[in-house]
């Protein structure tokens, strides 16, 4: 909770740094990257730098949390956070990094706001920052001893043990601990971070949803090669991957992480996917079928073609598996016979989507904000709708 002071503060001036975070937040990463040029090569996302979603949901995020702090003082920002704290975690960031951003941040606003920054705005953004890196950092140190790990020690040795071509465009690896240690858990929906070595030197991180776990030891995840478009280059881990990677090769593999997972309760369950969205959702879909859920479960997916569609098949597997379930395909551009109705993008005006659901979205955000609208529409409240996005968190930003 902020003090009164501060809060005062805050407010007066929170229009100005709202304004001026779109400066700010670029500004701060050149004067960071300049003096920890490592962190750029061996942490951050440098293709969400150069295209700029980083700084966009650093932005919202910041400005999320200050609102918060001023309209619902006595609320925690454990939920709002939680996202934020499982990616740090997968990434393994340890509390005194945040000393690091505390300045350079600090000295892009005095930078870009000038005379405006007084010391005393200045020390009650300080308590802003520190408020929500105290409560990053407590909820890393939990995840941290939930993972059995010390702080930050996240990464471990895993073996490819084989590679299966789900699409022209998206291959899974199937992974086994190299050193032959038991296997972390994981809960259906979560993620691990995957470290590359890369031609230039960097060791650059990307993040994959554990798309399967088909023993007690092996670990599956599946990589949609990202291609060049729209000016923008294409992926430079997902194409090292899809180009070096084979069986007997070992790849550097974090603990899983992810707030949005299948909860264990017995309410019907929609699990909506688009593109390779569909990792997390078959991640979901086949706990209900191994475990021999009851519940009733609605899946739908949205893809280009079948020939784009990761897991077709091992799609209508589980849910055959299901005493009460059924999956609703589209495709934009259907290779075949394919219905009217099921042609182009994702409709759920025709599904009976009950009330009571439990939602879990994953895909590109213009489909999770167009099947969140349609649920909000049907009644559906906004704390039974779940939802993953593959790089920044852009929901905030984008609002």
């Amino acid at each position: 909770m902020l003090s009164d002071q501060s809060a005062a503060l805050v407010r007066v001036t929170l229009p100005a740094v709202a304004n001026a975070i779109g400066e700010i937040t670029p500004r701060f990463y050149d004067r960071m990257f300049a003096a920890h040029p490592e962190l750029l090569r061996d942490l951050f996302n440098r293709g969400n730098q150069a295209n700029g979603t980083q700084a966009r949901a650093l932005a919202g995020s910041i400005a999320a949390f200050a609102g918060m702090l001023l309209e619902h003082p006595g609320r925690r920002p454990d939920a709002m956070l939680a996202r934020i704290a499982h990616k740090h975690a997968s990434l393994g960031i340890t509390a005194d990094q945040y000393t690091i951003v505390q300045r350079h941040l600090f000295a892009a606003i005095a930078e870009v706001l000038g005379d405006a920054i007084t010391p005393e705005v200045a020390a009650a953004w300080d308590e802003v920052y520190w408020l929500m890196a105290g409560a990053l950092i407590a909820q890393e140190a939990r995840l941290y001893a939930e993972a059995g790990v010390a702080d930050g020690d996240v990464w471990r040795p895993w073996r490819v043990v084989g590679r299966l071509q789900e699409t022209p465009d998206a291959v899974t690896f199937m992974l086994r601990p190299a050193d032959r240690s038991p296997a972390p858990p994981f809960r259906p929906g979560q993620y691990v971070s995957v470290r590359v070595p890369l031609p230039d030197g960097a060791g650059q991180i990307r993040q994959y949803s554990l798309s399967c776990a088909p023993n007690g030891t092996d670990r599956w995840i599946t990589v949609k090669r990202v291609a060049a478009a729209d000016g923008a280059p294409a992926g430079e881990v997902s194409t090292w991957l899809h180009d070096n990677v084979r069986e007997g090769d070992v790849l550097t593999v974090s603990a899983p992480f992810g707030d949005t997972v299948l909860d264990d309760g017995e309410s019907p369950v929609l699990l909506a996917s688009g593109g390779i969205g569909c990792t997390q959702t078959i991640s979901m879909l086949a706990h209900l079928a191994n475990t021999g859920s009851p519940r009733r479960v609605i899946v739908v997916h949205a893809d280009r073609s079948q020939d784009s569609h990761a897991f077709r098949t091992d799609l209508d597997l589980l849910v055959a598996k299901l005493p009460d379930a059924q999956a609703h395909v589209w495709y934009e551009h259907p290779v075949g016979e394919w219905p009217a109705e099921r042609t182009g993008l994702a409709d759920l005006s025709g599904i009976d989507v009950p009330e009571d659901v439990r939602a879990y979205l994953c895909g590109p955000l213009p489909f999770m904000r167009a099947v969140r609208a349609r649920l909000l529409d049907r009644g559906v409240p906004p704390s039974r709708i779940h939802y993953e996005v593959f790089g920044p968190d852009l929901w905030l930003a984008d609002a």
